[in-house]
């Protein structure tokens, strides 16, 4: 049978997170949502077993200004994982389509190249509420935190990784 490095099992904050760091870097700009989205990351992390003292951010203006803060903060060899928080509203202007897709790209390549986590946690949306609904802080509005699927998803890509390592 072939060995599986993966944790199929894991759901929700089932994944353990005691002893790991987290630097999360978030865009002040649509600032209402980065503080929910931000809000459901650190209280996942803390639910899995992470401390106020091993979870570190750094406010960037934007989300085009995400790939090369994470990429920094991920390059330190501090964190196991990088959580990359953010929200672009589609307007009337080319702004959404210049902001939205380089900074997704750029997240994607900061992570290769540091060989880090770096978790997309940007939402890209049409609308405030939109925004609401995928920024849910005490089931204020019906929907979900993808703030909280980050921390999720960054201490399982960790787990991943340092099995992989070790072989």
């Amino acid at each position: 049978m072939a060995r599986n490095f993966s944790t199929p099992d894991v759901t929700g904050a089932s994944v353990d997170g005691t002893g790991r760091r987290v630097g999360i870097v978030c865009a002040r700009w649509n600032r209402t949502v980065t503080d929910r989205l931000l809000r459901g990351a650190t209280d996942t992390l803390r639910t899995c077993g992470l401390r106020d003292d091993d979870i570190d951010v750094a406010w960037v203006p934007g989300a085009f200004e995400l790939p090369l803060a994470a990429k920094v903060m991920a390059g330190t060899g501090r964190y196991d994982a990088v959580i990359a928080i953010g929200c672009v509203i589609r307007g009337d202007t080319a702004h959404f389509e210049y902001v939205a897709g380089p900074a997704a790209a750029g997240i994607m390549d900061a992570q290769l190249a540091v060989e880090v986590p770096i978790v997309l946690a940007v939402l890209t949306v049409e609308d405030r509420r939109q925004a609401l609904v995928r920024s849910v802080v005490d089931g204020d509005v019906t929907g979900d935190n993808k703030g909280s699927e980050a921390a999720e998803t960054a201490l399982e890509m960790a787990a991943v990784l340092d099995r992989l390592r070790v072989g």
